[in-house]
């Protein structure tokens, strides 16, 4: 099933979210990681565009042949009126971080109040989220692009017949939701990845842009002078994936001080390969308090990183599917709505995640083993008479139930109802 190819386009849920941007003023820009797939979606909007009879304008910095007019925003305008004459026009920009001073130059082409409406994508660069997003103050709708996501994956996979239909599928196809389960934990959802052949190519895929985002993004971009040292820091994290960071420790391993360190756990956050995650404490001489987790925002960059690329696919690992629970929760609930933590208390009792809301908290714990009935851990049951939360979450990849513990209501759910039903999402941030 895994090496089979299905020559489609993956559907990607934010080409809505760009349409709707279309209608705004602002500058939108589209940023994440390399290769997930914004230059695919740009090209699939403009060609929608043009059906429409949109006048549409295409630039990829990456070329020179295009890097050419933008030595001056006059001539830029000059050049979209050749083309386009006068009047509306949509104007794409990919690789906005080539363009020096991107920031600023954007700004000027806003300010001028033009009929143009500019949609730009970059790199995880720090000048495309920093210095770029800053002097747009105002002036943009900012996007974040990350790889496929389980539903888009599945969908992709099963040819789009069950779209509708998919809380019915899971339901009835276990086996082959465990399969695509297992292969989307081993080789995550980079779209080159996942549309290639077989494990061979899929590796060679991988490599490319694990080569690229080192050579590009670290360092030339960011200039980090030691990319060996930041290679092994990222081996380290796909090693450590789920664990607290000790940072003496890791900067002794790198062979990094320590503030280097944070500084290039920091590059790692900014460019989208990992997500940080803080601990929940009430209580700073009983509960962590600083030492953060990591996970990683593609699923195939971490086991590529860690040496288990393709060789995972039977069985993954608790801590490749908590990672992947975790980009479930991140992307639900870093909108304004909660924050994702853990909690460990000194004595070693833990929760792997907090969802931290206005109005209470709701522990989360993941289980990739086959859980035959309801019990939770002691340091789960240890969280909830500490806290009394409403109620709790224990995640698998089948495993249905429910009981009550104290206070708490505690649902045992599979994976996919995580996916597909926003009011768990309601339920954890609402009902405590």
């Amino acid at each position: 099933m895994s090496d089979k190819k299905i020559d489609k386009m993956i559907n990607r849920d934010i080409e809505n979210r760009i349409f709707d941007s279309l209608k705004k003023k602002e500058v939108t820009i589209i940023a994440g990681a390399r290769q997930v797939g914004k230059t695919t979606i740009l090209k699939h909007i403009i060609s929608k565009l043009k059906s429409q009879s949109k006048k549409v304008l295409y630039f990829n910095l990456d070329i020179e042949q295009d890097s050419q007019y933008f030595a001056s925003q006059q001539l830029l305008i000059s050049k979209i009126q050749l083309e386009n004459g006068d009047g509306a026009s949509f104007v794409f920009i990919d690789e906005i971080q080539q363009k020096e001073d991107a920031g600023r130059f954007l700004k000027g082409l806003f300010d001028m109040n033009l009929p143009y409406k500019f949609v730009v994508t970059g790199s995880g660069s720090l000048e495309l989220k920093e210095k770029i997003s800053e002097a747009l103050t105002g002036r943009k709708h900012l996007i974040e692009m990350y790889p496929v996501n389980f539903r888009e994956f599945i969908n992709y996979k099963t040819g789009y017949k069950y779209k509708n239909r998919l809380e019915l599928f899971f339901e009835l196809e276990t086996e082959k939701t465990r399969l695509l389960l297992n292969e989307y934990l081993t080789f995550g959802g980079y779209p080159a990845v996942i549309t290639a052949s077989n494990t061979t190519d899929k590796r060679e895929v991988m490599n490319e842009i694990f080569n690229s985002y080192i050579t590009k993004d670290i360092t030339y971009l960011l200039g980090v002078r030691a990319p060996d040292k930041f290679i092994k820091l990222i081996r380290l994290l796909a090693v450590y994936t789920g664990s607290i960071i000790n940072y003496s420790q890791l900067a002794q391993e790198t062979g990094l001080r320590t503030e280097t360190l944070k500084t290039y756990l920091w590059y790692a956050e900014q460019t989208f390969i990992t997500q940080t995650v803080r601990p929940y404490f009430t209580n700073g001489r009983k509960e962590i308090t600083k030492s953060p987790t990591i996970y990683f925002t593609d699923l195939g960059m971490c086991n590529f990183s860690r040496g288990m690329f393709g060789t995972t696919t039977n069985n993954p690992g608790g801590m490749i599917f908590q990672n992947f629970i975790h980009q479930i929760l991140n992307t639900n609930f870093t909108k304004g709505l909660a924050k994702v933590n853990y909690w460990r208390s000194k004595d070693k009792a833990e929760v792997d995640f907090v969802i931290h809301c206005h109005d209470g908290i709701t522990p989360v714990e993941v289980k990739f083993s086959d859980i035959k009935k309801p019990t939770v851990s002691r340091s789960f049951r240890s969280f909830l008479n500490k806290y009394s939360p409403k109620t709790g979450y224990i995640i698998s990849p089948g495993f249905n139930s429910k009981i009550t513990i104290g206070k708490t209501h505690v649902q045992f759910i599979p994976f996919w109802k995580l996916i597909l039903n926003n009011d768990i999402f309601s339920d954890l941030c609402t009902n405590q």
